[in-house]
């Protein structure tokens, strides 16, 4: 173990140094661009990397935690080992697989290296990676290829958990949380678990039997202050005068941190605030603006607006125009990408962001600006103050290792005392990473899925894998056994789970998921979501003469598991009961008042009625990453459904249940479902047809080109390739159906 301030950390290690293989360093020297190793990457080196040791790797941002997992990586491939590496988010998922993609140059056993992405569809075997040596995926899905007992998980020698502190999550922490300790007792792989703030990190390695690697080494100086009426009071104690001026405090830094090609990132508490503090900027440094600036951010703009067309992204488009950007959850995930891209091509000056952005991907900036030490919190619905892990989360984001010797971190002070805000936050201890499986419904979760990974377990098993959790070290028995067996009641009332060997001594008892508890793990969805969708199938005998699109929806967005729940404002609630009104009878439970229904149903319904994106928006106060959230959760629900309603026995509403899901794909009303088969034709495009009198895939074939380029948004290209696709899929429907005969 090593722990230390970053001050006594030497190293700087030739890469040529390295005991690995010459084809690896070659990759390294001249394809990635290193020469010498950081001091926390020879840190990692000197104690026992390379020899297979687990590892907590507790160091800042940009101290080279991936490249530590890339040398370990090629260590396991080098011994015929798979590689799984774990990050918390999609996004990340998807930096990290473009980093590890640079692996396929390498050769072993005479044939190239093979690395895969894998991030949605959890309930799947994963058989289809069984051929891939290296695996980027998220805790949810690798949680979901135990469950499902992927069968090359045994020929995994080395895990990578990104993002550790992610322990302390709220809703991703407990999944991780089991993640770690399964695979330190079920697997003899080597682990990696890379941070950058843990207070307790101490706890967290002898928890996890692991070496740690704890320094506060970064590759640029990090200088801390506030700022308060014109001057910056550093955390040295010396001060810097900021010009100011209309627009701001946290405009004024901003501006001040441009001299020299720099680029500032201002943190704050709201998208809302996010927006206007862009808006603010874009006037304020309109005029310092020139042709090449604008010239390099432009194609950005023009991809944007090519791929979405939502008026949030002409509003950010705006912005754009002069270098200006914001980032937040409400953004589509193409312009978030493409906002990502341009700042880190230094296309754009200032971006303005929400806190999640500091979980999230790595954008470094010379100065990061903290514009309020407050944030919104959506499960409370009120603001709080942010605490000092998030707060060292943002500082992370300040430095940019290729151009800048030092960043820079900045609070706002607003009202607050400075002297104060130093203490708090400067020099403030990081909050210790907490157990979140004290949540009773993450246990019940996880429970369930332990119990039906098996065929049976016995409470001693179970026990002994719960005494290997972060739960089971920071709780007595006497805290955490209630809890344990009120999960287990729930379950066994609730017909997941069936127990034998009650009457005789605790060890004795042995637990079995049933046909239900099974399929309810294998989907991945909350115990309580599928009792809840199982009650409610049970309360429908027929479909015929019924529309369930309301019923179905309205189910989905009451279930725990659904997400984000966006709940009413006052001018929703007229809209609600004229639902009411209109469509009462149709719900499975009664909604007899505007308390039954949240604004996420009139977002999804609306959806499917193919409103607009500025209808949403404007409307209901729905964002498009909102909504992209929204069909993707619905979609994964209405697939478990779909498959409680087949294990149940109610083949009559399969039907019913695929429409609705490809309508909530598509955000299309039924009629248009044939068309959006076609590749490159959306809810748009296919609206634009059927209006123009192509309602089926035969008039497209039928059709001349000229016609089908008529076609608003269609084109001649365009029209090519659909009346060729569309021919090709009716030749195909008409093989099938002479297989049939």
């Amino acid at each position: 173990m090593n722990e230390d301030d970053g001050s006594s950390v030497v190293g700087n290690m030739p890469i040529n140094a390295l005991p690995i293989s010459k084809g690896f360093k070659d990759l390294l020297l001249n394809g990635l661009g290193y020469s010498k190793l950081y001091p926390p990457q020879q840190e990692a080196v000197e104690a026992g990397l390379l020899d297979g040791k687990s590892m907590l790797i507790a160091t800042p941002t940009a101290s080279g935690k991936t490249l530590i997992a890339m040398i370990a990586t090629v260590r396991a491939l080098e011994h015929g080992s798979k590689v799984v590496y774990m990050t918390p988010l999609r996004a990340l998922a998807n930096e990290k697989y473009d980093e590890f993609k640079s692996l396929e140059s390498l050769e072993f056993n005479g044939r190239s290296i093979n690395v895969r992405i894998s991030t949605g569809d959890y309930d799947s075997n994963g058989e289809e990676l069984s051929d891939a040596d290296v695996i980027i995926t998220t805790n949810e899905k690798m949680d979901s290829l135990f469950r499902h007992r992927a069968s090359w998980i045994s020929d995994v020698g080395l895990f990578v958990f990104d993002e550790v502190h992610m322990l302390a999550d709220r809703e991703r922490g407990a999944t991780l949380e089991m993640m770690l300790a399964r695979t330190s007792i079920m697997s003899n792989a080597q682990i990696l678990a890379l941070s950058a703030t843990v207070s307790n990190a101490e706890e967290i390695a002898t928890w996890l039997n692991c070496v740690l690697i704890n320094t506060a080494w970064r590759p640029t100086r990090l200088v801390e202050g506030v700022y308060a009426h014109g001057l910056i009071h550093y955390s040295d104690g010396t001060t810097a005068k900021i010009t100011t001026s209309v627009y701001g405090a946290s405009i004024d830094l901003a501006i001040d941190a441009l001299k020299d090609d720099g680029q500032a990132l201002i943190f704050a508490e709201s998208r809302k605030k996010a927006v206007s503090l862009a808006a603010k900027a874009a006037e304020a440094i309109r005029s310092i603006i020139d042709e090449g600036d604008r010239a390099r951010v432009r194609p950005y703009i023009d991809e944007l607006l090519e791929k979405d067309g939502s008026e949030l992204a002409e509003r950010l488009a705006e912005v754009m125009r002069n270098c200006i950007a914001f980032h937040h959850a409400g953004l589509s995930p193409t312009a978030r990408r493409i906002v990502e891209d341009a700042f880190r091509d230094r296309a754009l000056k200032i971006l303005t962001a929400t806190p999640t952005l500091a979980a999230g991907v790595n954008l470094p900036a010379r100065r990061v600006i903290i514009s309020s030490i407050s944030r919104y919190d959506v499960e409370y619905g009120a603001s709080v103050s942010i605490t000092v892990n998030e707060y060292k989360q943002m500082c992370g984001r300040a430095g940019r290792p290729k151009y800048d010797a030092y960043g820079e971190a900045i609070i706002v002070a607003g009202s607050h005392d400075v002297d104060d805000l130093i203490d708090n936050y400067i020099n403030g201890e990081p909050e210790p990473l907490r157990s979140t499986l004290t949540d009773e419904r993450m246990l019940r979760m996880h429970v369930l899925a332990s119990i039906a990974m098996s065929n049976s377990v016995s409470i001693k098993d179970l026990n002994y894998l719960f005494a290997h959790t972060l739960l089971a070290r920071q709780y007595s028995a006497r805290y955490i056994t209630p809890k344990f067996e009120s999960a287990l009641e729930y379950l066994a009332v609730e017909g997941l789970i069936e127990e034998s060997g009650m009457d005789g001594d605790d060890d004795s008892r042995v637990l079995r998921a049933t046909r239900f508890g099974r399929r309810v793990a294998m989907l991945y969805i909350d115990p309580e979501t599928a009792v809840i969708m199982r009650d409610a199938l049970a309360k429908v005998r027929s479909v015929k003469d019924r529309d369930l699109t309301l019923a179905l929806l309205h189910l989905i967005t009451e279930c725990p598991d659904f997400y984000p729940r966006l709940q009413l404002r006052s001018n929703d609630v007229d809209e609600v009961r004229m639902l009411i009104d209109e469509h009462g009878d149709e719900f499975i439970y009664d909604v007899d008042d505007e308390h039954s229904i949240s604004r996420s149903l009139l977002a999804l319904y609306a959806w499917i009625e193919e409103y607009s994106d500025k209808h949403l928006l404007e409307n209901l106060g729905v964002e498009p990453g909102d909504m992209y959230r929204m069909v993707d959760s619905a979609d994964w629900l209405l697939y478990s459904i779909h498959e409680l309603a087949l294990l149940l026995g109610k083949r009559n509403l399969l039907s019913t249940i695929d429409l609705l899901r490809a309508r909530v794909e598509y955000g299309i009303k039924e009629e248009l479902i044939e068309l959006v088969r076609l590749e490159g034709i959306g809810r748009v495009r296919a609206r634009a047809l059927y209006n123009a009198g192509f309602h089926d895939l035969k008039s497209i074939v039928d059709a001349s080109e000229s016609r089908l380029a008529s076609v608003r948004g269609i084109g001649y290209t365009l029209a090519s390739r659909i009346r060729e696709e569309a021919s090709r899929l009716l030749d195909k429907e008409k093989g099938k159906r002479g297989e049939m005969l």
